[in-house]
């Protein structure tokens, strides 16, 4: 008897978990869009940001005492469908801003400031060098942060075509530079590049 008791609770358990799982299934599939009438981010005191939520279905109001910005289109759409989300390890998210230029224009300039943080990409402005050996390609160029010494795989996609002229490069470290336009580099400096054009 004691055995089928302890069966039934395994079966309740059962249930319930899967009662959470298909509630947060069907929270994390649904899509909520913050503006500047339901949203209201602020700065921490430590520089982060809070955000506080109205209105938003069954979470009327909430407070998130921190939040993450990811951009969905972090290359060719950085001021569209930004989304927001939790700042644990789950960094589930809460809601997309469709137009950052849907919030008032201070609360643009804070999210502003954490996606340069987050999305920090030093445009190279000169190549001086690029050396190959052994699979690997030794960057020594000059930033809009100065000068910089980096090093990239040769195969694989270290150096990604954005555009006809618009490179993308990340290093074996996963930090990226962009080149924005190819051509404007000097003829020495594209001949250096050619390894990957």
């Amino acid at each position: 008897m004691e055995e089928n008791s302890n069966s039934m609770d395994l079966l309740n358990l059962q249930e319930f978990d899967e009662e959470a799982l298909k509630k947060e299934s069907e929270e994390l599939l649904e899509m909520r869009f913050l503006n500047g009438e339901n949203a209201v981010f602020s700065r921490t005191a430590g520089g982060f940001l809070a955000l506080k939520t109205t209105g938003m279905g069954e979470k009327l109001s909430k407070e998130y005492a921190r939040v993450g910005v990811y951009l969905t289109f972090p290359l060719t759409n950085p001021e569209e469908f930004i989304s927001i989300r939790e700042a644990d390890e789950k960094a589930k998210e809460i809601g997309i801003i469709e137009k950052l230029s849907q919030l008032p224009e201070e609360q643009q300039e804070m999210l502003r400031e954490q996606i340069k943080l987050r999305y920090f990409m030093p445009v190279i402005t000169k190549v001086l060098d690029v050396k190959d050996e052994y699979g690997y390609a030794y960057w020594n160029v000059v930033t809009t942060f100065g000068a910089c010494r980096f090093t990239t795989q040769m195969s694989g996609d270290a150096v990604i075509h954005l555009s006809d002229s618009r490179l993308l490069v990340t290093d074996i470290d996963g930090n990226r530079y962009e080149i924005p336009d190819f051509y404007q580099l000097g003829v020495m400096e594209r001949k250096k590049l050619d390894l990957f054009i």
